[in-house]
Parts: C-alpha cells; sequence; structure tokens
C-alpha cells in the first residue's frame, strides 16, 4: 500500500507522487507518515522532509506550513519546499548575510521576524546542501 504525498508551496507544486513514507518535522516534533496513518492537521515546522519510494530515500529542505493527512493522502502546504541540488548556495549565503545585516538595523517587530525567517531559511538550505549534495 502506498501514500498519494503531494506538496505544495505558493509558486508550485513541488511533489505529487505515491511513496512508501514521510518523515517531516512539525512544530511538535517529527513524525513518521505510513499506510494506514490517523487523519491529522498538523503545523509544519522548519526541517528536513524525507520521503521513502522503492526503499530510495529523497530529501526536501522544507519551511513552515501545515500538514493533512486524510486516509492515504498526504498534503502539505509548505510556504518553501527545494530539494538539495535545486539550492542555489550563492543564494542561499547572499540572504544570510542580508538577513543578518537587517537583524542589526533598528526594524519593527514585523520587519525583523521577516528577517528572521529569511535568515532561517538560508541556514536550512545551506545545511541541507552541505549535507545531502555530497550524496546526490
Amino acid at each position: 500500500m502506498k501514500l498519494k504525498l503531494e506538496i505544495i508551496t505558493p509558486e508550485k507544486v513541488v511533489l505529487s507522487e505515491e511513496v512508501d513514507s514521510i518523515t517531516i518535522p512539525t512544530q511538535s516534533g517529527e513524525i513518521t507518515v505510513l499506510p494506514e496513518h490517523e487523519n491529522l492537521v498538523s503545523n509544519i515546522g522548519s526541517g528536513e522532509l524525507i520521503y521513502k519510494k522503492n526503499g530510495k530515500d529523497t530529501v526536501l529542505a522544507i519551511t513552515g506550513g501545515v500538514l493533512e493527512i486524510n486516509e492515504e493522502l498526504v498534503t502539505i502546504l509548505a510556504e518553501h519546499a527545494i530539494s538539495p541540488q535545486d539550492i542555489q548556495v550563492n543564494k542561499a549565503k547572499e540572504a544570510r548575510e542580508k538577513a543578518e545585516k537587517l537583524m542589526k538595523e533598528n526594524l519593527n517587530e514585523h520587519d525583523l521576524r521577516l528577517a528572521e525567517a529569511e535568515q532561517k531559511k538560508a541556514l536550512l538550505e545551506l545545511k541541507i546542501a552541505e549535507k545531502y549534495r555530497k550524496k546526490i
């Protein structure tokens, strides 16, 4: 039995395929979803999403959003999701530096949170690229 996994960001449908299992970072901790999992709705944290298909693990960097498990359909509405090979390391480094520079300025709370989110996203991308690009 398989799960149908759909990962959707504001920009595009990142993934839509049948998989064996999915490990997802939630705000309450990491969960692994197998076929016949209980229905669930949860907030997603930032980190590594790993799905297994035909014995092969595939990793995505994912930040924020909502997870819904309904029967054998797993839908993830994510703020951002990207595979290690699609990460542009130089752009991620620039984004990190820009966010860190902004965070040193006298920002209002909203702009500070935006800068922190951009920094977190860039750091995650750099971590995932460094960890998995060697294995690709």
